[in-house]
């Protein structure tokens, strides 16, 4: 069975004038229930996370700030969202989803969060839109518990995740897997496990090969029992940050091979939103959905 995280806090108001398309996580549950590519019984409302879990990945002293409201001015700038308490009960939110998606994925082989992808989220800091290091503390949590041993993110976000390659740069069981733009946010970026920079520009087939080479070896080099895919859609041609020329096709074919390639191991995924910043919604939409949709396709 497809499992998918959502809840209503996910769809948090901002202001109108607000760069960051909220809206998109009310929009994807419905899509997929209104074509059929899933019922309610495929969603799952996740829990508030426990502060606890949170902090085998984050900060106390961060966590602590973030539930008073304590951020400075200067922090939510580097942040981008408005400080509230809705917020911040959001981002718990969106974390459990991703938490309590691993255990569905344990038994369907995939299960996937209408949010999260909050990759930019140090372990003391914020940034980018990202408070919380979903991935981040979903992993921990796993290797915590000695669920896992191994794991791999994959993070496809057109944006590097710096935030997670930190988080993860002295932890030898998680391999940190990051395609990103060489010239995009953030300007200063941290080391992955495996960087892959890419120029302005690129289009579908560059783009795959760099994803055909480079999956499978790390897979068969690393040999994780678990993986995160962040699944940012700011890859496609339309997108106002994104500067790559990657189509809707290609974004499609991206995700086919992930799935492909961690079925064909056994390896559980956790999927992850990510971005998507195309100026007309319905190509977020679109590209958003198709995750959904192909993974319904590969994994039932």
């Amino acid at each position: 069975m497809l499992k998918i995280a959502f809840a209503p806090e996910y769809v948090l108001p901002l202001p109108v004038n607000h760069r960051f398309p909220i809206s998109k996580y009310e929009l994807i549950p419905l899509q997929l229930l209104h074509e059929g590519t899933a019922t309610a019984d495929n969603f799952f409302e996740p829990k508030i996370l426990d502060p606890e879990i949170v902090a085998l990945t984050h900060t106390r002293a961060y966590i602590q700030r973030l539930q008073n409201l304590e951020m400075t001015a200067s922090e939510m700038r580097k942040i981008g969202f408005p400080q509230t308490p809705e917020l911040m009960k959001r981002e718990f939110i969106i974390a459990g989803g991703t938490l309590e998606c691993c255990e569905f994925a344990g038994q369907f082989g995939v299960a996937l969060n209408v949010a999260g992808g909050t990759h930019h989220a140090f372990a003391d800091k914020g940034e980018g839109f990202c408070l919380l290091n979903d991935c981040a503390i979903a992993a921990n949590y796993l290797l915590h518990k000695n669920k896992t041993e191994k794991i791999l993110i994959v993070d496809l976000d057109v944006h590097q995740g710096q935030g997670t390659a930190k988080i993860f740069e002295r932890e030898p069981r998680v391999f940190t897997f990051s395609m990103h733009g060489k010239n995009n946010y953030p300007l200063h970026k941290e080391k992955s496990t495996l960087d892959v920079e890419l120029p302005d520009g690129m289009i579908d087939e560059d783009y795959l090969a760099l994803l055909y080479n480079h999956l499978p070896a790390i897979i068969d080099s690393f040999q994780p029992d678990f993986a995160f895919y962040i699944s940012g859609v700011d890859i496609i041609a339309t997108d106002r940050f994104g500067k790559l020329h990657v189509s809707m096709e290609g974004c499609k074919r991206r995700d086919a091979f992930v799935f492909e390639t961690m079925k064909k191991h056994n390896i559980p995924v956790v999927v992850s939103m990510g971005g998507g910043y195309s100026p007309d919604i319905r190509e977020i939409l679109e590209a958003h959905c198709n995750t959904f949709r192909i993974a319904k396709e590969i994994y039932l």
